[in-house]
């Protein structure tokens, strides 16, 4: 088995040295995205032909992850190689917080700038500005996003469910002026807040008036069911500026999070109401990169990575798109995002790059966000410093080879609660502790996440009762996902030598400062 790995990985050296043209490479990081939304990975009532392309003419991974089940914390990984509970990061972050890391911190944009790159991000940035609390939405957004790698930004600065609702470029805020003795300053205000006054899904507009007040004509300048292709045209103009480069792009899509806004031409296009008009949308998006990349004959050495920040949200409107239309945004995986369960963080993962990944391919290969930073640096032969990315393992044989075996040992998933960790080994999942450590809100709320969603689905699992843990459930979990990929069964006290096991080794990995 030795050689046959030593082989593979010469072969890999070879594959890569066979055409010195450093590729370019964009990202596209979808939000709230689940296992079940993309007709490729099993979906009816949507049709997603251009995302599918991906599998199509690249590589699907079937067991792909976000390095954690809500958005932040997946954001800093992607970035970082890092697993986001290192530096205490289980929740969001909104507009008050302030940028989560220092600027020295060595990101995935810093890697690609230093190789020669050209570097941009371009959507939902929600890592925060500034250095202070609140942020001073006045003043430059400094640092940000060019202080941690990117040349360029421009995008959505939280999420599109909470305010400012404005964009920014770089480090300023679009349509805002910033001079005090101008007749047009019209600041942002804390004070003028108008309360939380939340939205329906009919009128996304409501959510405006809340949290932050002023600067009028920055906020003309965002319109809700415009965001999407709006966004998708500053990236094909980034693409056109930047093509005679290699580049480095991530696409941080506002898509499918609430609330579902397509453009007028999506609306009543899928079978799963506006959610699924929502990911026709997305769809259409991704065509729009995909066709500029052909036009400008960049397609062949462009490697498009397309993944999602976290499983699906069950919010009103995709338990309508279940309940109406019986689509399942996270397919057959217990749980949404927020949870431990896999239906928190199994995500859908697909690779294209035609000069190199064979057409049509399929891998069970483990393998996360985490994972892109090592990945890319392989794969374009750019140099890391040996402290970088600190919990990612290099992928790339995973990308255009044929791995025999599992490349990655182990794996950290981190729910949206501290109460604990989910440390995936084989086929083998543990979760040290019960229920899904994620928001479990009650039904007639916003969104529906641990076993009161399990029981609105009609999902079974041992450990629950109706709407709540049963008391007589085991302290942890332990699911093999080779038999139950649906987590239907605690093995915990059937198999209690693997669950000390895998115990005893999450906490080792807890306790190390790399992997």
């Amino acid at each position: 088995m030795k050689n046959i790995i030593i082989s593979s990985l010469l072969l890999l050296q070879l594959i890569i040295a066979a055409d010195d043209t450093p590729p370019n490479v964009i990202i596209i990081y979808a939000d709230d995205l689940g296992y079940g939304d993309l007709s490729c990975y099993g979906a009816t009532k949507v049709h997603t032909p251009r995302i599918d392309s991906l599998a199509q003419d690249g590589r699907k991974f079937t067991d792909g992850h976000s390095p954690s089940s809500v958005c932040t914390p997946s954001r800093y990984s992607l970035l970082t190689g890092e697993y986001p509970f290192r530096k205490g990061l289980y929740s969001p972050i909104f507009l008050r917080n302030k940028l989560i890391m220092p600027e020295k911190t060595y990101t995935i944009a810093d890697m690609m700038k230093e190789n020669g790159y050209q570097t941009g991000i371009i959507g939902k940035w929600h890592l925060g500005f500034q250095t202070k609390v609140p942020v001073d939405w006045n003043a430059p957004l400094k640092p940000g996003p060019l202080e941690l790698g990117f040349d360029y930004y421009y995008g959505v600065p939280t999420v599109n469910s909470h305010p400012p609702f404005v964009y920014v470029e770089n480090h300023h805020v679009v349509g805002h002026v910033y001079d005090q003795n101008s007749p047009d300053y019209d600041p942002f205000d804390y004070a003028l807040a108008a309360g939380r006054q939340g939205y329906t899904q009919e009128v996304p507009e409501k959510m405006h008036l809340s949290a932050i007040g002023g600067a009028k004509e920055a906020h003309a300048q965002y319109k809700d069911y415009e965001v999407g292709l709006h966004l998708a045209g500053k990236t094909i103009d980034w693409i056109e500026q930047n093509k005679e480069d290699p580049f480095f792009l991530i696409l941080s899509t506002t898509h499918i999070h609430h609330p579902f806004t397509p453009a007028p031409q999506f609306q009543g296009t899928s079978d799963a109401g506006l959610y699924g008009d929502f990911l026709h949308e997305l769809d259409h998006i991704v065509g729009m990169i995909l066709d500029k990349l052909e036009d400008e004959g960049l397609s062949d050495n462009t490697m498009v990575i397309f993944t999602a920040d976290n499983g699906a949200m069950m919010n009103h409107t995709a338990q309508e798109a279940y309940t109406h239309q019986e689509h399942r945004p996270n397919g057959r995986l217990l749980g949404a995002k927020s949870d431990g369960w896999e239906g928190g963080h199994r995500v859908p993962f697909l690779v294209k790059w035609p000069s190199k990944i064979p057409q049509g391919t399929v891998s069970d290969q483990l393998i996360s966000a985490t994972d892109l930073l090592p990945t890319l640096a392989s794969l374009t032969g750019a140099q890391i410093p040996t402290s970088a990315s600190p919990d990612g393992v290099d992928m790339s044989e995973a990308f255009i080879g044929n791995p025999q075996q599992q490349i990655r040992e182990h794996l950290i998933s981190t729910p949206l609660r501290r109460d604990f960790l989910v440390l995936r080994q084989g086929e083998w999942v543990y979760l040290d502790g019960r229920g899904s450590s994620g928001w479990n809100a009650p039904a007639g709320r916003h969104t529906l996440s641990g076993p009161n969603l399990a029981h609105f689905l009609g999902d079974l699992n041992s450990d629950l009762e109706g709407k709540a843990i049963s008391p007589s459930a085991a302290p942890a979990q332990l699911y093999d996902l080779s038999q139950d990929l649906s987590q239907t069964t605690n093995l915990y006290h059937e198999h209690p030598e693997r669950a000390n096991e895998m115990k005893a080794l999450l906490q080792t990995l807890k306790n190390k400062s790399k992997k």
